[in-house]
């Protein structure tokens, strides 16, 4: 296992455990069987936590800062989170107090007193703008992140739509998310409802660089328990226990550092703005989607769906495309029931359309495949913890002849991505078959007519091991399970080893005057980190092939 350099840490003001519960009830090995969530102390090691009003904003917007502080006066630092750093405003010292939290903070938001105003000058520059809180001595006391969207869209720009879903997801701060934490009554404390209006888990705005990733540095050499490495290591050094899983620390930064050290122009968007404003794309010739793309709205779906019908191109090198959601009160509270969604969504009998399941549900009745041609219940798992942990962790090609494989040097049957462990930690796949030693969709569950299957690896549902090894497994075959109950009569045994089973793939298709590229694997972004040469081609592949377009446009709109 890897651990943080905790001098660094201390010089960048990462102090580990600052304003953490931890339930430790077992060694690291038996980390990811614990629940701990990120809860502000008054009393613990000095620390800052700072939300915004919104997710994103525009050149002349003015960001309204809210932050408590166990430290009686801070500073700030706002810079541009990109290939180059800069920084565009820095405050002097400023008075701080610590607030208290309201009850369930995590769902009604904290509600604090405005700290800071900042005007966003005209002329700034699109993009990730990080602030960093610091101390008397220069250490960071926390993070934040907002994002500026561009003033005039510019064609020959990607639109990089960040998955702020399901980092909400994943954030633990105050004391649950969706997944596990606090919240009364529920399954592992999870929170079917959370509020944006509080500060992002330590972890997901910023990481040291050698942060273990979702899968594992290694694949196992002999049977032993399940590693996770990253929840072994954030339990180890304070960070929220999903880091690793979701937020712009792990995926959608790595992905604009490259992007634009390659020389693409990226404008970026959060997923709130593609939910509310039905133009949103209009205007640009490629969207991006990458790393953990799990949580979408249907006014999300329908707008992608439109630009895609319209003529624009997708290229979406994210995985785990699962969850329908809804967002109220003006945006400012996710909903996501999920397994429990039937029992305890209140719109499961009125509007069944609208039930926060999956995608594949027959109640909801809107199959993720008919947007970006896979769908995660045929996915899900590969090189993660217990989940085939010794999958061969890139994809295998079948189609070499496409387009997107040029250069590459790659031909039927081989493989590419494996070194970066570029497959995993979930992707997405279909139902299909093979034919004369190549795999087709069967187009039984909303696969588009005419999509390709280019790429593929195997995943699964279920932990599997020896026996002795049990007690390290943190989810068992409970999705197979839940994938049975959505699609099979029954659970019987047969049924859930059946629905056990899965895949990922790379697919292309055409829709309307459009047409979608998708590399669905959360890690396909750790490829381009390491600069593995066949997911750097491929990448380059599709964003110029996709980008070529806009040099006929020209202009900005």
């Amino acid at each position: 296992m890897r651990s943080i350099d905790l001098k660094n840490s201390a010089a960048r003001g990462e102090r580990p455990g600052a304003g953490v519960t931890v339930s430790q009830t077992s060694g690291p090995r038996q980390a990811a069987r614990e629940i701990w969530v990120e809860v502000p102390s008054e009393a613990g090691p000095a620390a800052a936590w700072c939300y915004s009003d919104q997710r994103s904003y525009r050149p002349g917007d003015t960001v309204r800062l809210y932050l408590s502080s166990n430290s009686a006066q801070v500073k700030l630092r706002i810079y541009r989170d990109a290939a180059l750093v800069r920084t565009v405003h820095e405050t002097g010292w400023l008075d701080a107090c610590f607030h208290p939290l309201p009850e369930r903070v995590y769902e009604h938001g904290c509600q604090w007193p405005v700290f800071m105003q900042w005007p966003i000058p005209a002329d700034v520059e699109p993009g990730a703008y990080g602030v960093e809180i610091l101390d008397s001595a220069d250490s960071v006391l926390g993070h934040h992140l907002f994002i500026v969207k561009a003033a005039h869209k510019r064609p020959h720009a990607l639109a990089l739509v960040a998955a702020t879903s399901t980092w909400a997801a994943y954030n633990d701060w105050g004391g649950a998310n969706h997944y596990f934490g606090l919240h009364p009554q529920t399954p592992r404390g999870r929170s079917p409802v959370l509020s944006t209006q509080r500060p992002w888990a330590r972890g997901q705005v910023w990481l040291p660089k050698d942060a273990p990733r979702s899968v594992n540095a290694k694949r196992p050499g002999k049977p032993g328990p399940a590693r996770y490495e990253f929840i072994e290591w954030a339990s180890l050094n304070g960070f929220s226990k999903y880091y690793a899983l979701a937020g712009w620390a792990s995926y959608e930064r790595p992905f604009v550092i490259w992007a634009e050290q390659q020389g693409y122009v990226i404008d970026i968007l959060t997923q709130d703005d593609l939910h509310r404003d039905p133009h949103a794309l209009e205007g640009y010739v490629c969207a991006v989607f990458v790393g953990h793309d799990e949580y979408w709205t249907r006014d999300m779906r329908d707008h992608v769906d439109a630009f895609v019908e319209e003529g624009g191109k997708i290229a979406r090198f994210a995985g785990n495309f699962m969850w329908q959601i809804r967002l109220e009160s003006g945006g400012h509270r996710q909903i996501a029931y999920k397994y429990d969604a039937v029992a305890f969504d209140p719109v499961a009998e009125t509007d069944p359309g609208a039930l926060t399941s999956a995608w594949e549900d027959p109640r909801v009745g809107h199959p993720g495949a008919s947007t970006f041609g896979v769908n995660a219940l045929r996915g899900i798992y590969a090189g993660f913890g217990g989940m085939a942990p010794r999958s061969p962790r890139g994809y295998t090609v079948f189609r070499p002849q496409h387009w997107a494989f040029e250069g590459t040097g790659l031909g039927y049957a081989d493989s590419f991505g494996e070194d970066a462990s570029i497959f995993g930690y979930e992707v997405d796949g279909l139902e299909y078959t093979f034919v004369d030693g190549l795999p087709q969709p069967l187009g039984t569950d909303g696969a588009p007519p005419g999509l390709e299957i280019l790429a593929m690896g195997w995943a699964t549902n279920a932990e599997q091991g020896r026996p002795e090894d049990a007690y390290s497994f943190m989810l068992g075959d409970g999705d197979a399970r839940y994938r049975a109950s959505i699609l099979a009569p029954d659970l019987c045994q047969a049924s859930i080893e059946q629905h056990s089973r899965g895949a990922g793939m790379v697919v292309h298709f055409h829709k309307g005057r459009g047409e979608v590229f998708t590399a669905a694997t959360c890690e396909w972004v750790h490829g381009l980190m390491l600069g593995d040469s066949y997911t750097v081609t491929i990448t380059q592949n599709v964003l110029n092939t996709f980008l070529a377009v806009a040099d006929k446009r020209g202009g900005d709109i």
